[in-house]
């Protein structure tokens, strides 16, 4: 049973202050209808702006994470993403009216239970995903990041990091699930090293930042002096530190809390694909630059994929039969064997290639190939049934060929193959004209593509 794509069916805001700008915030989230997807949208700008929450549109990593689009960005969007994909919502508008999605207590616990609130609902689209078909090992060198994904039904993910710190040295979390990630790790909080601090005030950053919001780990000694003077940055009567390294301004709620938020940033980071994956993610010493790295290189994979045709194990919707019934072509010219899926707009069929086609006869008699021409006929009878299908007496009309572009051959197809015809409408039906952009497809590898126009005449 296919899963549906979710969205809310109550809008709420939440109200709070951007972590390295100050700003204070208000977030609001709405319903988006189905496909919709995830975009934020600049209230506070005269266009009102919308970006989309895509891996495209990211414009920095520097203690978080930026998408960026016409000169407006939005900024730290990696703990409400994640909290996105941790409920499996698939489409929402998010307005903003600042430049940073607020920090709130520096975890997605927050976000995670207003959406909860709003009340999630399925919506009549299915859930689409981007599907770990291979394995994929990406290296991140200058980061010393590693990552390794796997084909699997569900996404999970598994990090390791480690600081070369006695305090924070080698640090493990899983998560098996990602249902599991409202309680096991959408509550677990940022952390910075308190050397890291000075650095963060010097360069303009967290200004937000309160102690409330992060777990501060102490790796140094450090003098009565310096914690009296961190207190009063911070607007804190005192700070100490910790027996396990870390400042006094909150517990910590696991013992490996801060890998747990590394898997957190890294769930965030991956939601800007636009899609969940179907795999798992296994990273060490991941980062926000290193996650983006890997979410491009994925990207990139799923965009030459995405378009392939998956038939294994299912039913055809129309076999030869029905075919015929559809369309005049019959043997040695009927070159579709089977229709597998069809929507309003687009179309899958197959032709299996046997040795017994009466083309290799001549072509070629000690190399048989099928003729290219061929396969763009036997593309066209497909998009042709498309069309067909959507009058009630499909026997009585006839589609002929008005023109043919953009068609490139890319590898031969040889007896023993299955083409796998895919096909979509590239403008609505006019006029009795249909333009199409048809893909055949050979062992997952693209064989043949073009661009089609035919005529619908009704014969009877």
């Amino acid at each position: 049973m296919s899963e549906k794509q979710k969205t809310i069916k109550n809008e709420f805001s939440i109200n709070g202050v951007g972590l390295h700008t100050g700003e204070n915030c208000t977030i609001k989230f709405l319903p988006a209808e189905k496909n919709f997807g995830i975009k934020f949208q600049r209230i506070d700008l005269p266009e009102q702006p919308i970006i989309e929450a895509s891996i495209s549109n990211i414009n920095g990593t520097s203690r978080g994470s930026r998408i960026f689009k016409n000169n407006v960005a939005i900024g730290t969007v990696e703990h409400v993403l994640a909290a996105i994909t941790g409920l499996s919502i698939d489409n929402l508008l998010i307005q903003i009216d600042a430049t940073e999605v607020p920090i709130l207590d520096g975890s997605s616990k927050i976000f995670i239970e207003k959406l909860i609130n709003a009340e999630i609902v399925e919506q009549d689209a299915e859930k689409q995903y981007i599907e770990i078909t291979e394995p994929l090992k990406f290296v991140d060198e200058e980061k010393n990041a590693e990552y390794i994904i796997i084909p699997d039904d569900k996404y999970s993910v598994t990090v390791n990091i480690n600081y070369n710190s006695a305090i924070l040295n080698h640090q493990y979390a899983e998560l098996t699930d990602i249902t599991k990630f409202k309680d096991e790790i959408a509550n677990c909080r940022t952390f910075v090293f308190l050397h890291e601090l000075e650095l963060l005030l010097n360069n303009n950053l967290i200004k937000g930042g309160d102690l409330s919001n992060a777990i501060v780990i102490v790796d140094k000694e450090v003098s009565q002096k310096e914690l009296d003077r961190i207190a009063k940055i911070f607007n804190k009567e005192s700070v100490k530190i910790k027996k396990q390294g870390i400042l006094n301004n909150l517990d910590l709620t696991y013992d490996n809390e801060p890998a747990r938020h590394k898997l957190l940033d890294l769930v965030g980071d991956l939601a800007l694909l636009g899609k969940q994956i179907k795999g798992k993610v296994i990273a060490t010493r991941p980062g926000h630059s290193s996650n983006i790295k890997l979410g491009k290189q994925i990207q990139k994979i799923y965009n030459k994929t995405k378009d392939i045709p998956n038939i294994t194990n299912k039913k055809p919707l129309y076999d030869i039969n029905d075919i015929k019934r559809m369309l005049p072509h019959r043997p040695p010219f009927l070159l579709v064997d089977k229709i597998y899926e069809m929507g309003d707009d687009w179309i899958v069929g197959i032709k299996n290639v046997s040795m017994n086609e009466p083309f290799f006869v001549g072509h070629f008699p000690n190399e048989p190939v099928m003729p290219g021409v061929l396969i763009i006929e036997a593309m066209a009878q497909t998009g042709g049934i498309l069309v067909l299908s959507s009058v009630n007496d499909p026997e009585n009309y006839s589609t002929y060929f008005a023109k043919i572009d953009k068609v490139k051959f890319k590898q031969k197809v040889v007896p023993g193959d299955t083409l796998i015809f895919k096909l979509r409408y590239l403008s609505p039906i006019r006029r009795g004209l249909a333009t199409m952009e048809a893909k055949a497809y050979v062992n997952g590898k693209l064989v043949t593509e073009g661009e089609f126009m035919a005529q619908i005449i009704k014969t009877k």
